[in-house]
Formats: C-alpha cells, sequence, structure tokens
C-alpha cells in the first residue's frame, strides 16, 4: 500500500486487481464496504479493459476531460475483485493526471485504487505532514511529492444507458458537462 499524490489530496494505492490488497484499503481507511474504490489508469483505452459499455458520451468525455478532472463510472468487468466495486458491479475510473501516480501506474501495467489517505469520514490531506499516524504506519511506501495544489476534486459521472448522472460536482461543472454529452445529464 502506496501514499501517492493525486491532483489535490493525496491517495492510498494499492494493485486494484489483487482482492487482499484492495481489502486491505477497506480495513487501514475503516472504510464502508459497500463504498467503491475508483481505479486509476495511465491510458485512456485501458479504461475497457476494466470496464463495460463505453459508449461515444463516455469516449468524449474521457477525451474533453483526462487526465485528471473526471472519474467515470461504468459497468465493471469481472477481472475486478467485487470488493472494489462495493458490490455494485460498477467501477469509477481516472486517467490520473500528477505526474508521479501516472508513472506507477505505467510502471506496474496495472491500474491501482486512489481513494484518498485518510480514515473514512475524516478529511484528505495536502500534505504529508498530514497524514494520520495510522494511515501512515499502514503504508508501505509513502511518495512524498510535496504540498499539492489546493483545489477542488474530479467530478464523478455515471454513464448510463439512457442519461449520463452527476453523482458528484467538482471540477467540471454539471453545465460543462452538458456541452460535451450528446443527450440527457442529469444533475447532483
Amino acid at each position: 500500500m502506496v501514499v501517492l499524490p493525486t491532483r489535490h489530496l493525496y491517495g492510498l494505492g494499492v494493485d486494484a486487481l489483487n482482492p487482499r490488497a484492495v481489502e486491505r484499503v477497506f480495513t487501514t481507511k475503516q472504510r464502508p464496504r459497500h463504498q467503491p474504490l475508483l481505479i486509476l489508469v495511465a491510458l485512456p483505452e485501458e479504461a475497457g479493459i476494466y470496464a463495460q459499455g463505453i459508449d461515444a458520451r463516455a469516449a468524449a468525455l474521457m477525451h474533453a476531460f483526462w487526465p485528471g478532472k473526471l472519474t467515470i463510472v461504468l459497468p465493471a468487468r469481472p477481472v475486478l475483485p467485487e470488493a472494489l466495486t462495493g458490490g455494485t458491479g460498477r467501477i469509477g475510473i481516472r486517467l490520473v493526471a500528477h505526474p508521479v501516480s501516472r508513472g506507477l501506474v505505467r510502471s506496474l501495467g496495472r491500474p491501482i485504487t486512489a481513494t484518498s489517505a485518510n480514515l473514512s469520514g475524516h478529511p484528505g490531506c495536502r500534505r504529508i505532514e498530514d497524514l494520520q499516524p495510522a494511515i501512515r504506519a499502514a503504508a508501505d511506501l509513502v511518495l512524498d511529492a510535496g504540498p499539492l495544489l489546493p483545489g477542488i476534486g474530479s467530478s464523478v459521472v455515471e454513464v448510463q444507458p439512457d442519461v449520463v448522472r452527476v453523482l458528484r460536482e467538482g471540477a467540471v461543472k454539471v453545465d460543462v458537462i452538458r456541452t460535451i454529452v450528446d443527450g440527457p445529464v442529469a444533475g447532483p
């Protein structure tokens, strides 16, 4: 388990295809098992390895907002551990923007998790010095990229057959998503 920089917060990364590693994230964070974890990929075309239903709308969103800023939720492929999806059968995917994390995903050649490096329900941290002692103690490696820039987290959209649903408005506003998607967009 690695503490790694994402855009604005440090995250916990493990091999997303390793069920024991995924369980370790849930245990370390004290995260409820029904709350899915998202995965980071290194290239847009890798999304299709781990998710189904990548239609023209999902592809347009990936093209417009990756790397960074947007997490896209799609039906998960069976290759992913069930625990990763929180039993929903769906997976959030983002092409990571931070060069350290992107390099880690590329070198591993597999997706990694990217949940915030904090105990569930507590604020995330922009500086390694602010990591909670339990998170620091559980991590096998801490990649300190210095203080991360303040900002808004990624927006989260779920691409469904009949609608694109904004689950969390973040760095990409609903109105901007509407300009990219051909079809209905439901706001949060």
